[in-house]
């Protein structure tokens, strides 16, 4: 009998809506009043995007209050989040909070997206494990819905319509009680597919451990004509052996390795005589990071004007400024760097407790523009950066896609604002700020913790003067991944590199 009370309790327990509905009332208030108040808004990502942030959160907060599960109210506030269109903004389970489950598993195959028709985006398989389908067959129902797309929008996060088509592409074939509610699967991952030909038909596959896929179609990028020279965290070094002076630079993001990485990128060219050779910088899979300028002083005879960026002013200012002066007594307010592109962080410092400080206590909605974090160059500083005493002094191509973004962002944005390079492929992800601040959300009637949320503190701004956000730097050849061209979509952009460079 005790042990049936006790499962009973358990039942009553695990089952209990989380909170009260008056209690989910003030949770969407208060979120309202504090991404109101802290948000860095884009408005050229909010006209492209046609958004209206505050009707679009007021749109879930039915949703929010006829939650009944943990479930059900964690993703009315993903919908709520995602209601900026912000990709880097994301809700996510904390100690103590609502209880959902994170693990994923992914079908054997992939798909990607046709940007034939920016107006009518459709999905083709670009990978499968297996042979029940074959590569670019059209996408045209998952799991019983032909309006997946429409369906799915809500719960993704981005900053452009064309990231939007990639990350649904992605997500397609993966299954997570973190990232759609229970409705949009089945046991299996049910598919009905079109041939080239017209023929439609169906197919079944299971949701496995991502880790155990096995893949056969293109996969990652080939450089016909180019070898391997060597590969590092940062990036892998193509040379060719066709006669034309070009190196491919594989790029895989900004991150911790970046400054030895490309000091080896220098001393490899030099050792070998090829600063004079034409880059070809591949970032159509890259991530962000930081650093970004201390590579493009090595990568052009140039001289440039680096991005610059702000901060929200509001009340989060006081405790952001606190964190970072923990970090920067800790020395780890900059994650690495060189002597002649960082001073450790007290510029950063000095811009935080002075100008930024200050216009908080004065009631400014901004802070002053800086160069981006202050990391290469001081607050009074006009943002030009010059080039690294010994760096390349080729022409430099650089192929872009809707894959990556934040600092990739900010890094294509200097190429094509200072008019460094040429640009092939499609416009990157078209996300980037200066800081996210990131808290535990709590009921503000119990201060029972939720997820953790997020909130955009402040604007990248471009060299020619423009927010980021939303507004990625455009290409100079626009070059559409489409069913048609994808197994051969980097034989396409070589090709279009060597006749910009003259090297047919």
């Amino acid at each position: 009998m005790l042990i049936y009370i006790l499962l009973t309790l358990l039942t009553v327990l695990v089952s209990a809506e989380p909170g009260t509905r008056a209690d989910r009332a003030a949770l969407f208030d208060d979120l309202l009043e504090k991404t109101m108040a802290r948000e860095s808004f884009s408005a050229i990502k909010n006209e492209r995007l046609g958004l209206d942030v505050e009707k679009n959160m007021r749109r879930w907060r039915d949703e929010l209050l006829d939650a009944k599960t943990d479930q059900e109210l964690f993703h009315a506030l993903v919908k709520i989040s995602n209601a900026r269109k912000d990709r880097h903004l994301r809700v996510g389970v904390v100690p103590g909070g609502l209880v959902v489950d994170t693990t994923l598993t992914h079908a054997p195959i992939r798909f990607m997206p046709d940007f034939t028709d920016l107006d009518n985006v459709t999905f083709f398989v670009s990978d499968i494990e297996g042979d029940q389908a074959k590569l670019s067959d059209r996408v045209i129902a998952v799991n019983g819905s032909s309006s997946f797309a429409t369906d799915l929008e809500p719960y993704i996060r981005y900053s452009t319509f064309n990231k939007l088509w990639w990350e649904l592409a992605k997500m397609l074939p993966q299954k997570s009680e973190a990232l759609l509610p229970p409705r949009f699967y089945r046991d299996t991952l049910e598919l009905e597919l079109e041939r080239a030909n017209g023929e439609r038909y169906e197919v079944t596959l299971p949701y496995r451990d991502p880790e155990n896929l096995r893949w056969r179609g293109p996969g990652e990028p080939r450089y016909s004509g180019f070898d391997l020279a060597y590969s590092t965290t940062t990036y892998d070094l193509y040379q060719n052996f066709d006669g034309k002076e070009a190196l491919v630079i594989a790029w895989h993001g900004f991150r911790e390795n970046l400054v030895p990485d490309v000091d080896r990128l220098v001393d490899y060219a030099v050792e070998h005589d090829l600063l004079d050779h034409a880059l070809i910088f591949d970032a159509t899979r890259s991530r962000g990071g930081s650093k970004g300028a201390y590579a493009v002083q090595r990568l052009s005879p140039k001289s440039f004007k680096t991005s610059f960026g702000n901060l929200r002013l509001s009340d989060v200012i006081e405790p952001f400024v606190e964190e970072k002066r923990t970090q920067f007594k800790e020395q780890r307010l900059l994650d690495g760097g060189a002597t002649e592109t960082t001073d450790g962080g007290t510029w950063l410092m000095d811009w935080l407790e002075n100008d930024v400080l200050l216009g908080l206590a004065a009631g400014q909605d901004y802070s002053n523009d800086v160069p981006f974090k202050l990391a290469h160059l001081p607050k009074y500083s006009d943002g030009i950066v010059h080039p690294a005493k010994v760096h390349f002094r080729g022409p430099l191509v650089v192929f872009l896609g809707p894959h990556g973004g934040s600092h990739l962002d900010q890094f294509a944005s200097i190429v094509a604002d200072n008019e460094l390079g040429y640009i092939i492929g499609m416009p990157a992800g078209g996300y980037s700020n200066t800081w996210e601040w990131e808290e535990t959300l709590r009921f503000p009637t119990t201060g029972k913790p939720l997820v953790s949320y997020m909130w955009s503190i402040g604007h990248t701004i471009r060299p020619n003067g423009q927010i980021l956000e939303g507004n990625p730097a455009e290409v100079d050849e626009y070059v559409p991944v489409t069913r048609e061209n994808f197994e051969l979509y980097y034989d396409e952009l070589l090709s279009r590199a060597y006749r910009h460079l003259g090297l047919e």
